[in-house]
């Protein structure tokens, strides 16, 4: 037993409800907008998880005393949905060989691509890597205690990765498009910094969406008011409609927990005269913006270049964020300004017989996107003056 683990209390909660936000805001200052329990708590109250769209909450958290010391958001899953990390070839091979791929467990935050801590513990804690450990013990018996097929980590940060690892996880490695401030002064300098073609296709993008008489404004969960959510859920709606996708998050899910997060929660609207025709949600964590969604009404050319990724870029120079995370995939992003990233996710096979088949395949796999994001890098748009 770790030092960690001293009069340690570990608890499995199928809600935050009861758990007290300051406390486990407590446990990242407050400061990473998709771990607040408002955010984590208000998709478990507004009923975007549960039976229906096959997350059970089976939150890990640490106790000492009555003070909590360390937590994971963590979920039973009865499919693959809202993960970003695609495990189909797995759930096929459990198939295959007669063996249930579901429950299986996540820790992770729903339906959020975005990298950041998953093993959380307060600022106070002397050993924090031996109590993150103890988190990730504890979920690993749970996923024991219920039959799951594994416990997967997925987006974590890569000291938490790394710690997995050392654990006897197994690595899986992902690409997705990030955008980083070299302390540009404002869009121009950022400009100069790309090469002369791709510095031209962006101001030939910004000019047309301007000269279709598109302005924009910028609110903020303080600032947005109830006809901003409704419109801006419709948006959200029609475009998971199209893409034949699943809307998860309710129009009062957006609303209140925008009210709780305040300037965490960032909307950019592009309006013609007194109209808005599309809008692009962001969150703000204490260095990163972070785009998750987007929708319109009129798909007017360049509109969405312009709305997710130059106002986005604009935002986090004017108020000096290092980082811009637009989402998911995407390599039509990289000429744009946003270079291949790597991501990580690590995980714990509990079915007996598989545990070496997905340390392979997660070996050959790593090769895989060394080298796919080795050759996207090669088209980065950015000048080299060396």
């Amino acid at each position: 037993m770790s030092p960690a683990a001293t009069d340690l209390r570990i608890e499995i909660r199928d809600s935050l409800a009861d758990v007290d936000a300051s406390a486990w805001d407590a446990l990242t200052d407050g400061t990473e907008p998709f771990l607040r329990h408002a955010f984590l708590e208000g998709l478990e109250r507004h009923d975007c998880l549960g039976r229906r769209y096959g997350w059970f909450p089976q939150h890990v958290l640490a106790f000492r005393g009555d003070g909590l010391v360390g937590a994971a958001p963590c979920y039973a899953k009865t499919n693959n949905y809202g993960e970003f990390v695609f495990d189909w070839a797995w759930q096929a091979a459990w198939e295959r060989n007669g063996q249930p791929y579901y429950p299986k467990l996540v820790i992770s935050v729903p339906y959020t691509p975005a990298t950041g801590p998953r093993l959380l513990t307060h600022p106070d804690e002397p050993d924090r890597s031996g109590l993150q450990r103890e988190l990730l013990n504890a979920a690993i018996a749970r996923g024991e205690q219920l039959g799951a097929s594994g416990v997967h980590v997925l987006f974590p940060e890569e000291s938490e990765a790394s710690l997995g690892e050392a654990a006897g996880l197994s690595r899986r490695i992902g690409c997705q498009y990030h955008w980083s401030n070299a302390g540009y002064a404002d869009f121009d300098a950022f400009l100069d910094a790309l090469t002369s073609k791709k510095r031209k296709n962006i101001r030939r993008e910004r000019r047309r969406v301007a000269e279709q008489g598109v302005a924009f404004r910028t609110l903020t969960g303080a600032t947005a008011d109830a006809a901003d959510w409704a419109r801006f859920h419709r948006f959200y709606e029609d475009t998971f409609e199209k893409h034949m996708g699943v809307p998860t998050l309710s129009q009062a899910f957006f609303m209140e927990t925008a009210a709780a997060l305040g300037p965490q929660v960032v909307l950019f609207e592009a309006r013609i005269e007194d109209r808005t025709i599309a809008a692009a949600l962001c969150y703000r964590g204490h260095d990163t913006l972070y785009g998750r969604f987007w929708g319109c009404v009129e798909d007017l050319p360049d509109l969405h270049f312009e709305t997710c990724y130059y106002q986005g870029i604009e935002f986090c120079i004017q108020e000096g964020l290092a980082h811009f995370e637009p989402g998911a995939q995407g390599e039509h992003k990289i000429p744009r300004g946003f270079l291949p990233t790597r991501t990580a996710s690590v995980h714990a096979v509990l079915s007996p017989g598989f545990r070496t088949s997905v340390q392979d395949f997660c070996r050959r796999e790593a090769d895989m996107m060394e080298a796919q994001c080795a050759a996207l890098m090669e088209h980065s748009p950015y000048r080299n003056d060396d």
